[in-house]
């Protein structure tokens, strides 16, 4: 059974379908590309699948320990405590927080001891939040990001604030994890850490990962499958290889230099 499934998902604004009868498929365990020109729905498609734009028509399934869980008309939140995240296009950090503050909040969803065990800072609460500490931190150090921990979030450098942006969506615990162009701003030398990041969180934390991204250096070397969009519909999907040899993805979107990524 796929952890995610959707079928036939279309949403329109104002008349244009942005995501015209898409369906696709996310087997456990695996790591797979979403990818096609500006304007193709990829984004759309993130924001249907996390709750923040609902589908017009069409089903979006979640399974998660042998229980499906439909996700249509379930909010953004609610989506996250049932095992996805994501991260975004466009950074969304909590700036004027320290770097430790953005994951701290992210954990809260994980806290174990009730409201009153919080108001009187029992010894559950305090154990609690130390563990809780000590697991921000430890994702910190995964990025090297450990010893900036005070440091507000502002004040970090655009690639540091990308890796930020994982960590919080890592510390939410999730199953699924989706990835909005997460090299988007990176030099090639970035971009290469990035893939062996990823690479090594998916196995560290026995994820299944869905990326958008416009690096086909990148898509190409890590993804397994690859979906491709055109105008909110679904074009191709396949291996690395047949997608690249794929003439309606090469018209649409890649150009002959595909076959030099």
């Amino acid at each position: 059974m796929p952890i995610l499934s959707v079928e036939r998902v279309t949403k329109a604004f104002g008349g244009l379908a942005a995501v015209s009868n898409v369906s696709l498929d996310i087997i456990e365990g695996e790591l797979v590309g979403l990818i096609g020109p500006n304007g193709a729905g990829k984004t759309t498609l993130f924001n249907l699948l996390t709750g923040i734009y609902v589908p017009d028509s069409g089903t979006i399934n979640l399974s998660i320990d042998k229980q499906v869980i439909p996700l249509n008309g379930i909010r953004p939140h609610s989506i996250c405590q049932k095992g996805l995240a994501r991260t975004f296009q466009n950074i969304r950090l909590f700036k004027d927080l320290t770097v430790l503050e953005n994951v701290l909040i992210a954990m809260n969803q994980n806290i174990n001891y009730g409201l009153l065990t919080s108001f009187l800072h029992l010894p559950a609460y305090k154990r609690e939040e130390e563990k809780l500490l000590h697991e921000s931190i430890e994702l910190l150090r995964i990025f090297d990001l450990d010893k900036k921990k005070d440091e507000l979030a502002r004040n970090l450098s655009y690639g540091e604030q990308r890796h930020l942006e994982i960590i919080r969506a890592l510390a939410t615990n999730p199953k699924l994890l989706l990835l909005d162009e997460p090299a988007a701003g990176m030099n090639p030398a970035e971009t290469a850490n990035l893939m062996d990041i990823i690479g090594w969180i998916r196995e560290k934390f026995d994820l299944t990962i869905l990326l958008i991204e416009h690096d086909m250096t990148l898509v190409m070397n890590i993804c397994e499958r690859i979906y491709v969009l055109d105008h909110g519909m679904l074009i191709a999907s396949g291996t690395p290889d047949e997608v690249r040899t794929n003439k309606r993805v090469i018209e649409a979107y890649l150009g002959e230099d595909i076959n030099n990524a």
